[in-house]
């Protein structure tokens, strides 16, 4: 049996794209392994989809000054150990790595035992983590045209990213059941990010009433963030966090505002939901988010509101002037050729391990 080994951790967006790739990875045959840190999202996001973990020390190497730095160092020498002792035990064909600094070591310790690794890029331009691992990759995959310019030609390939199969089986009907919600009026769903996010939590609450005048509203504000005082409104339902049901939250949306992960919205394209995307700003991260809105902007994808320019007013016209065109999103969305990320990429996996015959190598 062909084994491969996935990882990447420290966020769910670096986790995700690897669940999405489970079934078709059994399909193929492929005997499957998760390394990951010791208590990172990844373990129990993992461990739920019934696959193998192994944990292992991680360190963040951070590009400013903090006490960590001085002892991250030695977690990632004691990750690139531990990752070099279970490579030898496991013995895989292939490692594919979704980022994240705890697949740092995991990277490194495969280009020590030659063994190929394939990674993915969710944004524009790569993160620190992903920079240090792509000298030792064979294949490169990335989400955006723009980010081709910052990998090298010879590993660079156009994926799009690995999108959950079951999140395009949602029905309308069931998720408007599951809120309660009216078939006759248009539905907004609002998401935050895992975590949730306070400036577009508080940016929608402040206009809801005005909101409600045309649209519902589905809000999944993120743990801890729920308004006691608005349970109850017509027209509105907020949850802290849906799993299962979310295929169908979606399903039953007109439209959507999200902050502009890749993931997110890679997943949003995939639906052809007209969206609204509120990425984080430039001084709370490092600026990717930005960068993606902007090319789904530029793809006619996506409309934009940048969290600079958010205040009532402009969320307002902002949701407005998308809902008015939302067939010209949506027959943006239906021309794109990023619909196989997953069959793309276990093909690239394949021709790591000599399955696949007409998979590029």
């Amino acid at each position: 049996m062909k084994k491969i080994i996935l990882t990447g951790g420290g966020t769910a967006g670096h986790v995700t794209p690897n669940l999405a790739l489970l079934p078709a990875l059994k399909e193929h045959g492929y005997d499957i392994r998760y390394i990951g840190s010791y208590n990172g999202i990844e373990k129990k996001l993992i461990e739920n989809a019934g696959i193998p973990y192994d944990g292992i020390s991680s360190g963040k190497l951070r590009r400013y000054f903090d006490l960590k730095n001085f002892s991250d160092p030695f977690r990632v020498i004691k990750g690139y150990a531990e990752a070099l002792r279970l490579l030898k035990k496991h013995k895989p064909d292939v490692v594919f790595s979704k980022g994240g600094f705890v697949a740092v070591p995991v990277v490194l310790a495969a280009k020590h035992y030659k063994i190929p690794t394939i990674i993915h890029e969710s944004d524009i331009t790569p993160g620190l983590a992903n920079k240090l691992c792509i000298p030792s990759a064979r294949k490169v995959c990335c989400n955006f045209p723009e980010t081709l310019s910052y990998l090298p030609e010879d590993k660079a390939l156009l994926t799009g990213s690995p999108i959950r199969e079951e999140l395009l089986k949602g029905d309308r009907l069931s998720g408007l059941q599951f809120t309660h919600l009216s078939p006759d009026r248009p539905v907004i769903l609002v998401i935050g990010g895992s975590l949730g996010s306070v400036k577009v939590n508080t940016a929608v609450r402040n206009i809801l009433p005005r909101i409600l005048e045309r649209f519902q509203v589905i809000h999944i504000c993120g743990k801890e963030h729920l308004e006691d005082s608005l349970i109850g409104t017509p027209g509105y339902v907020q949850y802290e966090y849906v799993d299962k049901p979310l295929k169908h939250l979606f399903a039953a949306a007109d439209l959507v505002i999200s902050r502009a992960g890749a993931n997110s919205i890679c997943e949003l394209l995939a639906l052809r939901k007209p969206n609204l995307l509120i990425p984080l700003s430039a001084a709370a991260s490092r600026g990717d988010q930005i960068l993606n809105a902007k090319s789904f902007e530029k793809q006619g994808f996506s409309a934009v509101l940048e969290e600079e320019n958010l205040s009532d007013d402009t969320l307002l016209q902002a949701i407005d002037a998308l809902y008015a065109q939302r067939e010209n999103y949506i027959q943006a969305m239906e021309q794109t050729e990023l619909n196989n990320a997953v069959e793309t990429i276990v093909s690239l996996i394949d021709s790591c391990t000599g399955s696949s015959s007409d998979a590029s190598a």
